[in-house]
């Protein structure tokens, strides 16, 4: 029997409510997750279009959810949002826990299943599409491929999702040690895992538009534990090898990247800066039965908060792909679809290759 729980005001973002998902605590103690949510306003939509849907946000590595332009964009063609903050991140960092951590991806299940479950059983929602963006879609994939609630699920949406890690080819032989000193030492943790530039090029304080909590988006980013690069390395594997998620599949990513030099440079504001494209493209096909990328020139790493017309450009895709594929017709036919984008097919998942181009 679910057991309905008490909304309270978010006191992070006015107009937002959210509550807590309790954890076991673990030896840098007491661990929950968070779910935050807007309601859709019904009354300024056509009765007939409303069908009870929702998406889930799920943030990405030092982040949280901040992006309430994404939120209204979603709630004014009739969804409702909800976002998912993680154990250890944003409104769910407690005092003494190590920001971010963790030593397996499978960990969070426990906060993903608990927010699938509150949006479809108590808020009633019929139709539920899962957002993820950079390491969150690396996690929403790792869910979709077996996760309890899956079938749940109608939709996966992917954000610059992390595929891989962006390492040149002639360092990539540190990516292995890394491994061993995660399985020995996962507490330690590299310092300088981040480059300044991508904070700056949000913050409205340097070169950006956006204002947000530096404590739990920190300019200059968290530690990045070993135990989290092992995590994710066995993660990414596994989707090199090819996963197999059954839901359609959308994966947007900026139309190039760029690699942050010592110094300020204006590029960094029309280019992805953290993740290269190159790796999206070359497995996001490999993720599923049905992939859809779609490529936003002059986008950066979090594409919701590229500039604009680029973000506009975006959120209308977004809403445009999740209607069409989630409508009653495409429930029944997901072959018969009016989006159309970069459309990749997988004849066999699990395999490498094989992707067509449809």
């Amino acid at each position: 029997m679910t057991i309905p729980r008490e909304w309270a005001d978010d006191g992070a973002l006015p107009g937002y409510e959210s509550i807590t998902l309790p954890l076991p605590s673990e030896d840098d103690g007491v661990l929950c997750g968070t779910l935050v949510r807007r309601k859709h306003d019904a009354s300024s939509l056509d009765e007939s279009s409303h069908t009870r849907r929702a998406v889930l946000y799920v943030h990405g590595f030092v982040d949280y959810f901040f992006q309430t332009h994404m939120a209204d964009a979603f709630a004014a063609a009739g969804w409702d949002f909800y976002a998912l903050e993680l154990r250890r991140y944003g409104r769910s960092l407690r005092g003494g826990n190590r920001p971010n951590y963790c030593t397996d991806l499978a960990e969070y299940d426990a906060e993903l299943s608990a927010a699938i479950d509150i949006v479809r059983e108590e808020d009633g929602h019929d139709t539920l599409a899962l957002v993820g963006h950079s390491t969150g879609g690396l996690i929403t994939s790792w869910y979709m491929h077996r996760g309890a609630r899956r079938a749940q699920v109608q939709a996966l949406v992917l954000n610059s999702p992390f595929l891989d890690f962006n390492v040149p080819g002639p360092r990539r032989w540190t990516l292995p040690i890394a491994r061993v000193v995660g399985a020995l030492l996962p507490t330690l943790a590299d310092p300088n895992a981040l480059s300044r530039w991508y904070g700056e090029s949000l913050l409205q304080e340097h070169h950006g538009e956006w204002t947000y909590d530096l404590r739990w988006k920190p300019l200059l980013g968290f530690p990045a534990y070993f135990g989290w690069v092992r995590a994710v390395l066995a993660v990414q594997d596994r989707v090199a090898s090819g996963l197999s998620i059954e839901s359609p599949v959308l994966l947007m990513h900026a139309g190039s990247s760029a690699w942050p030099k010592g110094v300020w440079r204006e590029e960094y504001l029309a280019n992805d800066i953290v993740l290269n494209v190159a790796h999206m493209k070359a497995r996001g096909p490999r993720l599923g039965t049905d992939v859809t990328l779609h490529a936003f020139a002059g986008g950066i790493h979090d594409l919701v908060l590229s500039k604009q017309p680029v973000r506009g450009l975006v959120l209308a895709s977004l809403v445009e792909w999740l209607n069409a594929r989630c409508s009653s017709s495409a429930s029944a036919d997901r072959g018969a679809h009016p989006y159309v984008a970069a459309t990749y097919q997988i004849d066999q998942p699990g395999t490498h290759g094989g992707a067509r181009h449809a």
